[in-house]
């Protein structure tokens, strides 16, 4: 894990960049509720670093099968019920099932929870789980910064519509230092709900806050406060899709206004950023890059690390390939060819993006490959993982660095959003820690 959790950022200056100036009108800021969390019960679940699990969207089908082949109540047997050859509608059964059987119980009273990670004695995240509400995106609370693909959105919404229940929140950041931050903090020198030590190196632990004056405090301090999607553009969409599909019911305000998030004081734990990298599997590597070299300088690699480091000090934009038998950087764009290639209507910092130049050069234009989840897989934060899964398939990996904080914050702050898959922000919060059912 990197030491510099700040990007060579200060907290001042990466809250500042990441929300700039502007703010909501005082008092119609976030909205952070408590609820009644739905949690794992261990003597009849078992232990909950078996149960749980890394967000849906890091586990891939090896990992799912593996997950799934440990029988029990794995956590993938809600989220990923396709990856069992179930339907969503049997996801949702075995929700209720667990409930009844008491695998699951469901806290009696209103609470909201604080999520802590911590490696060794390092604590690398710690936030505030609770119902937020939703806010359409001209509001200025919750801001995105990444657009989104139509696929995973209706996966996501029928399962939660099948369920009736948020089964893992996503994560936002947040300009604090204030009375929720100090709350946070205080919840955890309590004896946690859960402590444990999962297979990927963090311990986790969970504590619940059930104080009505600690929530009303917690409102009250982020009342006046905006914050910037981490990680679950798609699932912050579903959330708006099933408000927008209840609504059109006739259903009235209820629980659907609201989705189960974690909420970080950037000031306190500013989040880490990593690369999300692309593996096309109908696409031969030896093809792909004889189609580059139209556009970019290619150098041959056959040392994967020797690769990586020279990725890593190229200018930007620039691009590891892999999948055959040797691995190719491509850097030094014809600048005339990019001009042309990347949407004028966008800012020059968003033009100049990796993933802008990867999506409308590469990707659109040299190689004419299809936008969309079947063709474009993704892995995230580990290139040696694209790169064996590509060779797998006989396809092409495309290694990126990770882009960099300042035009993430600065695109994001000009009413833009980095293209699809961009950014991985973390550590994320463990999935399966606690639920939130939508029943009124």
């Amino acid at each position: 894990m990197d030491d510099d959790l700040s990007f060579g950022l200060g907290p001042e200056e990466f809250s500042a960049r990441a929300f700039g100036t502007a703010a909501p009108r005082t008092g119609d800021g976030l909205e952070l509720a408590p609820f009644r969390g739905v949690r794992f019960v261990p003597e009849v679940a078992g232990d909950p670093a078996t149960v749980t699990t890394p967000p849906y969207d890091l586990i891939d089908d090896a990992e799912a099968a593996r997950l799934l082949a440990g029988g029990g109540h794995n956590i993938v047997r809600l989220n990923l019920p396709r990856a069992a050859g179930e339907s969503y509608d049997a996801a949702g059964r075995r929700l209720r099932r667990w409930l009844d059987e008491g695998a699951l119980t469901i806290d009696p009273v209103p609470a909201l929870y604080v999520y802590e990670a911590a490696a060794g004695g390092t604590v690398l995240q710690r936030g505030l789980v609770g119902a937020l509400g939703l806010r359409p995106e001209s509001d200025g609370v919750v801001l995105p910064h990444e657009n989104v693909f139509p696929g995973p959105v209706r996966d996501r919404l029928e399962l939660m519509t099948a369920a009736n229940a948020n089964l893992e929140p996503i994560f936002l950041v947040y300009e604090g230092g204030g009375d929720a931050a100090q709350i946070v903090d205080d919840a955890t020198t309590a004896t946690p709900l859960l402590d444990f030590h999962a297979d990927d190196g963090l311990t986790h632990r969970l504590w619940r806050v059930t104080d009505p004056d600690l929530h009303a405090r917690v409102a009250a301090d982020l009342r006046d406060r905006r914050a910037l999607i981490a990680d679950g553009h798609h699932r912050y969409a579903t959330y708006r899709a099933l408000q927008s599909r209840r609504r059109a019911a006739g259903d009235g305000p209820g629980p659907w206004d609201s989705g189960l998030a974690m909420l970080v004081d950037s000031t306190r734990y500013p989040p880490e950023l990593a690369a999300i990298h692309r593996v096309l599997p109908g696409l031969a590597p030896d093809d792909a890059v004889e189609r580059a070299r139209a556009v970019f300088r290619v150098t041959d690699f056959q040392d994967e690390g020797a690769a990586l480091g020279a990725l890593a000090a190229a200018p930007r934009p620039a691009f590891l390939l892999g999948g055959g038998a040797s691995l190719h950087l491509l850097s030094e764009p014809d600048a005339e060819a990019v001009r042309r290639c990347v949407p004028s209507e966008h800012s020059a910092r968003w033009r100049g993006l990796d993933t802008a130049v990867l999506d409308h050069v590469l990707v659109g234009k040299l190689w004419n490959v299809p936008e969309n989840e079947d063709a474009i897989q993704i892995v995230h934060d580990d290139p040696s993982a694209a790169i064996t899964r590509a060779r797998d398939a006989g396809g092409t990996a495309v290694v990126l660095n990770p882009l960099k904080v300042e035009d993430v914050l600065a695109v994001a702050d000009a009413g833009e959003r980095v293209p699809r898959k961009s950014t991985s922000f973390g550590p994320k919060p463990r999935t399966g820690l606690v639920l939130r059912l939508l029943e009124p």
